[in-house]
């Protein structure tokens, strides 16, 4: 019955014309929709690999990968979905000369920033110093439409809402990219020393974390004054350059999920790794703890049998 229904829907496709589909169904169609509908038959799937329309929806959906031309349907899918797991590198000895990074920060749907900054990774700066890209420049905040709330609480309820990024890494030899970022924001809190409030955007991949932190400020109207990505251990360290971009390059090559789950898997994929982290911290809390009592104890010991000793010799 339902291979007789969609049997029936897909001849009555079929007989619309083909400018109509191009022109006013697909262009109307986001990428998910368009991928799903290119299933459904031989000419469908023929129109909806048009390069021109993957092209539109990627402009559309990340507007700072405007001059990204190369296969956009493949671009798409990379982004789009969520990061399952790191894979092997391929080839650790091929040139990765520039590491290029595609941002777009949105607020209630709203464009507020969009940025490409590309980073040259073959400096021995790069490779030594913990990972650090920076969008904003110290200088130059980033006016934008949101009003602080009178309570802190309710500032932060709605950044956590309504605050929307994607952070785009892109291989440019490889031709693989991937999206770093949670879409919302996994944390957001006041930092009570500077009055700051911080948005964290994070995906975890196995024992480490790449983390966006969003940095607002302003009394009355909110500016962006830092956005920057870093990439942390379970022990609370940041990875060098080196180290980051084999993270990086596993994280483009490796396995895929539904895209659709991005938001609530990346929380849930945070929340374990902090837990884990909070139990690491406190093993090595315990374990240095029981070193100093046994330190202490030595030293006691010690000096107990060095007062016995000079007793014993009188």
């Amino acid at each position: 019955m339902a291979d007789s229904s969609s049997t029936t829907v897909t001849d009555l496709i079929s007989t619309v014309h083909q400018d109509i589909i191009e022109t006013h169904i697909l262009t109307r169609l986001d990428g998910p929709t368009l991928a799903s509908l290119s299933c459904a038959s031989t000419l469908l799937h023929k129109l909806a690999s048009n390069e021109l329309l993957w092209s539109k929806i990627c402009r559309s959906t990340w507007p700072s990968t405007a001059t990204i031309s190369d296969n956009p349907r493949s671009f798409f899918s990379d982004v789009y979905s969520v990061l399952d797991a790191g894979g092997s590198v391929s080839d650790l000895d091929r040139p990765f000369p520039e590491l290029i990074s595609a941002v777009d920060l949105h607020y209630r749907g709203k464009l507020i920033l969009s940025r490409v900054v590309k980073t040259e990774t073959t400096t021995a700066w790069f490779l030594s110093s913990p990972l650090r890209i920076d969008l904003v420049d110290a200088k130059d905040t980033v006016v934008t439409p949101i009003k602080r709330g009178r309570w802190t609480e309710d500032t932060c309820r709605d950044l956590e809402q309504d605050l929307t990024l994607s952070w785009i890494v892109i291989d440019p030899i490889g031709k693989r990219a991937a999206n770093l970022s949670s879409h919302r924001p996994v944390t957001v809190q006041r930092n009570w020393l500077s009055g700051e409030v911080e948005a964290k955007f994070a995906t975890v991949v196995g024992s480490v974390e790449c983390v966006i932190t969003v940095v607002t400020c302003g009394e009355e109207e909110m500016h962006v004054k830092e956005v920057s990505l870093k990439v942390e251990a379970m022990e609370g360290t940041s990875l060098n350059g080196m180290d980051s971009l084999v993270i990086l390059r596993s994280v483009m090559e490796g396995k895929r999920g539904n895209g659709r789950r991005r938001e609530a898997e990346s929380k849930w994929r945070h929340e374990e790794f902090m837990e884990k982290k909070r139990e690491l911290k406190e093993k090595k809390i315990r374990v240095e703890l029981v070193f100093d009592i046994l330190t202490v104890a030595v030293g006691v010991l010690g000096f107990g049998t060095l007062v016995g000793f000079c007793l014993w010799s009188r």
